[in-house]
């Protein structure tokens, strides 16, 4: 019974060991076919790009809470976030994400948005790279501007000029809010085509960012009171 146990522990070292080696060899190959950096490098140059400077702290700070409330924290991948998504795939198979800023970066410029554990690979080995390259504050530049938020809109800028006729510098906490809420679903949480989802969302969104202490109760309180003025 001993000979028995032993081999069997001995199989299981040998398919662990075997699994990690092919598992490093997949990452070496992978990581030998990513794509340059040179195309965050040229949409950095191109003339409507705008820098974070010229966002409202309340559009980073709301975009950061709902999207990547550890971004400054992880190294691109957040393995926190990884072991929350797999534990709610288990009963429901890529049904919940665990993309952070960084990987929705890698995403928008590289990949395609197709859930498949191959591009999941290629998104976090991007986000390394992007990290080891990049700034904190140039990669959520980067996302502010870049990412799709509805009715033809890409990237901040765009967005606050669609849906409230005005320059981004000038969105109040609660615009930021409503426009944080969008890169998730752009159609579902659309403030022109679902504007009680979009409350919903944007809610939601002020909350989380009153519990990470980003803003205070009664700026809270106000937010929710403003009223909803689309262009």
């Amino acid at each position: 019974m001993q000979r028995i146990w032993s081999a069997f522990v001995k199989l299981v070292l040998l398919a662990v060991i075997g699994g990690a080696l092919l598992a490093t060899l997949a990452v070496v190959m992978a990581s030998r076919q990513l794509p340059s950096l040179d195309a965050l490098t040229a949409f950095r140059d191109t003339p409507d790009y705008i820098q974070l400077r010229q966002f409202p702290p309340a559009l980073s700070e709301a975009v950061v809470a709902i999207e990547d409330d550890r971004f400054y924290l992880h190294d691109g991948v957040d393995y926190v976030g990884v072991m929350r998504a797999g534990i709610a795939n288990l009963s429901d198979d890529l049904s919940q994400g665990a993309s952070t800023i960084t990987m929705q970066v890698a995403r928008n410029f590289f990949f395609s948005r197709q859930k498949t554990y191959t591009r999941k690979l290629y998104e976090a080995l991007m986000a390394y790279r992007i990290e080891q390259s990049l700034t904190k504050d140039e990669i959520l530049e980067l996302y502010l501007n870049k990412i799709y938020l509805g009715q033809g809109a890409y990237g901040f800028g765009e967005a606050a000029q669609t849906y409230f006729g005005k320059p981004v510098a000038q969105l109040s906490l609660a615009e930021c809010a409503m426009l944080a809420g969008l890169p998730k679903a752009p159609s579902a949480n659309n403030p022109v085509a679902n504007p009680r989802r979009a409350r919903q969302r944007q809610a939601y969104i002020l909350l989380r960012m009153m519990e990470l202490g980003r803003i205070t109760r009664t700026q809270y309180d106000a937010a929710l009171l403003e009223p909803l003025r689309l262009r």
